[in-house]
């Protein structure tokens, strides 16, 4: 069965062109920073297209959705039992603490505007908690709302998967309800923005950025995630058929110039009004629905044919380059170490907040910040990640695919 699939088409380990799009996502989100800063937002037609260059984030977020929950589906594909939730928490922690808290420590110790920070403010940002308590994050780490999001979402992605795969009274597997959890964390999604446009503006925190807000985006991965599995399973068995939703996702990721082209038209409907301001004014119910949505149909677009075009084909080893998938292992450093890349070098080449220069910005600080992240990679991100079995007492053998290679520790 391995076999099979390792010849057909690559596991989530294995999957190249996910670790591309990742690459894609941050440099998308370090654009758009050094946008702003160089004050391109306010330019009439292109300025609002640089705005929504934060989709990077969305396609982190239906990233996650995907690889997390594979695992999940995999396991109860196989009628096997997933790994210990203590032993899934543990490597998510190895992922991303110790090049956060270096991240961190930078900006609170680097930067001016940190200066005097309080220890309650050490506290809160040492432990991803800012959102919850505070209206505002320390200069440097305003990205990181979406990295304390995502911790949420590890957090409570086993009881959805749980709401989603479990068993019957007499040990056999149920049909999954994975529909209804879906339609579940939409509506979640939904009354969270309403609520947070007309009911908590003056709550004191970030409320707007906790997980309720983005369920939409992580349940788009765990949809393409089921669909992957399915069609595995039902191949693997020579079954007749198969989920006529998974068949069309497959469809659609095995055209790659399709999923692209239809995302890229999207994009530019979100880079007009009907998705809210570019400028930081908070978004009417409406256009927060509206850029929530069409984020998420792009995101999902650009993941599908990471998961589904032909492994020959000539997207699939385009995007399968070991450059592009080398600056996908280290795009999470890329992410937490650039805005204080970016605002230590507008202060070396005396670049004032809003006055211009932003390619020459924007050039500086991807540079530097690919050249800090290799350093994060070599030195923190890939030993660390040798303890990730510590927790697990049957080591790798508890996975249904095939094992990763090192360098698919960035999934």
């Amino acid at each position: 069965m391995t076999q099979l699939r390792s010849a057909t088409r690559p596991s989530v380990a294995t999957l190249p062109v996910l670790d591309s799009m990742r690459a894609v996502a941050a440099i998308a989100v370090l654009a758009t920073h050094a946008s702003f800063w160089g004050g391109a937002y306010g330019h009439r037609g292109y300025g609002t297209a640089l705005a929504r260059l934060d989709i990077g984030v969305a396609i982190f977020f239906v990233l996650s959705g995907f690889l997390l929950s594979r695992p999940w589906f995999e396991h109860h594909a196989r009628r096997t039992t997933p790994p210990p939730v203590r032993v899934y928490l543990w490597r998510r922690l190895l992922r991303i603490v110790p090049v956060y808290l270096i991240s961190a420590v930078a900006a609170l110790t680097l930067l001016p505007g940190n200066q005097g920070a309080s220890p309650a403010t050490w506290v809160e940002t040492l432990t991803l908690t800012n959102i919850y308590v505070d209206d505002q994050l320390p200069d440097g780490l305003t990205q990181m709302w979406s990295l304390a999001t995502e911790v949420a979402f590890y957090v409570v992605l086993p009881g959805v998967m749980w709401l989603a795969l479990s068993r019957r009274r007499d040990g056999a597997h149920s049909t999954s309800r994975l529909g209804v959890v879906v339609a579940l964390l939409v509506v979640v999604n939904v009354a969270w923005l309403l609520n947070t446009a007309y009911g908590m503006k003056a709550s004191g925190t970030m409320a707007a950025l906790w997980l309720p807000s983005y369920l939409t985006w992580f349940a788009v991965g765990l949809v393409i995630a089921a669909a992957a599995v399915h069609l595995d399973t039902a191949r693997d068995t020579d079954a007749a058929e198969s989920s006529a939703v998974a068949q069309a996702l497959r469809q659609m990721g095995r055209s790659p110039g399709v999923c692209w082209t239809a995302g890229i038209a999207i994009f530019a409907v979100a880079a007009t009004p009907v998705a809210g301001p570019a400028l930081l004014v908070a978004p009417g119910f409406g256009e927060a629905l509206t850029k929530n949505v069409l984020y998420a149909v792009i995101a999902g677009l650009l993941i599908l044919p990471g998961v589904f075009a032909e492994a020959e084909g000539r997207y699939a080893k385009s995007f399968s380059l070991p450059l592009l998938r080398h600056l996908g292992h280290i795009s999470d450093g890329v992410f937490c170490v650039h805005l204080v890349v970016l605002e230590l070098v507008a202060r070396w080449r005396d670049m004032e907040l809003f006055y211009g220069r932003t390619f020459e910005l924007f050039v500086l600080t991807l540079a530097i910040s690919l050249a800090v992240s290799e350093l994060l990679y070599r030195l923190v991100e890939r030993p660390v990640m040798r303890w990730k079995s510590v927790l697990d007492p049957r080591g790798s053998s508890n996975r249904p695919s095939t094992t990763p290679s090192p360098a698919t520790t960035s999934s």
